[in-house]
């Protein structure tokens, strides 16, 4: 597959120094075949061949999640231990009622996801994780909300309707001392993504989402790990450890003329360390090494064949199917005439069909 060149779709430098982080951006038409990247049956192999339970592979609507005991079942292991296994017939069940599908780090599974993020990640010199949504009804999956990071968006199928609010708190965190305030009521735009759009949308920013086309809709959202002072600071507390009177005790017994000179003494330690002009690029030298160019685990998932339900399709080209019992699914790994190979229990298949 060829690059995706998210970098430059969104503007390359101009982007980075005009628009991350502080505005959202609309790129129509950038990926010309968003299929390249996941299609629904990559979908159905995904579920098909690896074990995936709530919360990674969840459902939500009106912006709860739903218990996962509506669309699993309770498995107990020959090791005594207990799983949640999809079930077909309540997933279909759930999914046609409006709830949407997630499915969380999507790049661990599916290696054309997995190169996508490997861009950004050389791009933006941070963390990039990807998230799978699906959807077919207009109902919202996860209301007015806001996200603690940077997200870039790749409509895949179908079309969806994204309401912003813009941000009412700079910068919030998932760990802070205070929550934005509430969002107002009309939207500062009103964007519809269709296959192959693009949009880039800064953390804190509110927004909505839903298939409210009259279609179904896929899209994969690369959510870009935040980089923040508190970050650095926590960084360098570990970094001057190195010195004495960081690992002190406290002179929490001492007069106070006595904790003023040990605050001295941290103070110059500190002071001196952020007036270092090299101290970024360290600590992002630093934070690049955990996470080497090019070693991104492809499919880091179960490395054989799958152990539970055949799918044989569930979704297919969006439309919800609807589950029937067979005799076999072709072409599904793991699934032999009907039967798994690895517990002899009879395949639940679909057919096709609206839902």
């Amino acid at each position: 597959m060829s690059p995706l060149n998210l970098a430059a779709h969104l503007g390359q430098d101009e982007f980075l120094a005009q628009v991350f982080h502080r505005r959202y951006r609309l790129v129509p038409a950038a990926v010309p075949t968003p299929g390249d990247l996941i299609t629904w049956d990559d979908i159905n192999t995904i579920l098909a061949t690896h074990r995936l339970e709530p919360p990674r592979l969840r459902l939500s609507a009106n912006g709860e999640t739903l218990p996962a005991h509506r669309y699993t079942a309770p498995v107990t292991t020959r090791r005594h231990t207990i799983r949640q296994r999809l079930h077909p017939a309540e997933l279909h069940a759930r999914l046609a009622e409006g709830a949407s599908l997630v499915i969380d780090a999507v790049d661990e599974l599916h290696p054309p996801v997995a190169r996508g993020a490997m861009e950004l990640e050389e791009w933006l010199r941070t963390g990039v994780q990807v998230n799978l949504y699906a959807s077919w009804t207009a109902r919202e999956g996860f209301g007015v909300h806001w996200d603690d990071h940077d997200v870039v968006v790749i409509q895949i199928d179908g079309a969806k309707r994204w309401k912003l609010y813009g941000p009412t708190r700079t910068a919030p965190m998932y760990k802070d001392t205070a929550e934005p305030e509430p969002p107002p009521e009309e939207p500062v735009a009103e964007l519809v993504l269709r296959p192959g759009d693009v949009l880039y949308l800064p953390r804190g920013w509110w927004h909505s989402v839903a298939a409210s086309e009259g279609e179904h809709s896929l899209h994969l959202t690369f959510g870009i790990q935040t980089t923040t002072g508190a970050q650095l600071l926590s960084w360098l507390a570990d970094d001057l450890r190195r010195h004495e009177v960081l690992r002190e005790d406290l002179p929490v017994h001492a007069a106070a003329a006595q904790q003023a000179v040990y605050l001295d003494r941290l103070r110059k330690e500190v002071t001196g360390a952020l007036k270092d002009p090299g101290l970024i690029s360290r600590y992002t030298a630093m934070r690049d090494g955990t996470l080497p160019a090019g070693t991104r685990r492809l499919c880091r998932g179960r490395r054989g064949r799958a152990c539970f339900f055949g799918w044989g399709g569930l979704f297919a080209a969006g439309a919800v199917a609807v589950p029937v019992q067979v005799a076999s699914v072709a072409g599904v790994a793991g699934v032999d005439r009907g039967r798994s190979r690895c517990s002899g229990r009879r395949a639940v298949g679909v057919v096709r069909g609206a839902a």
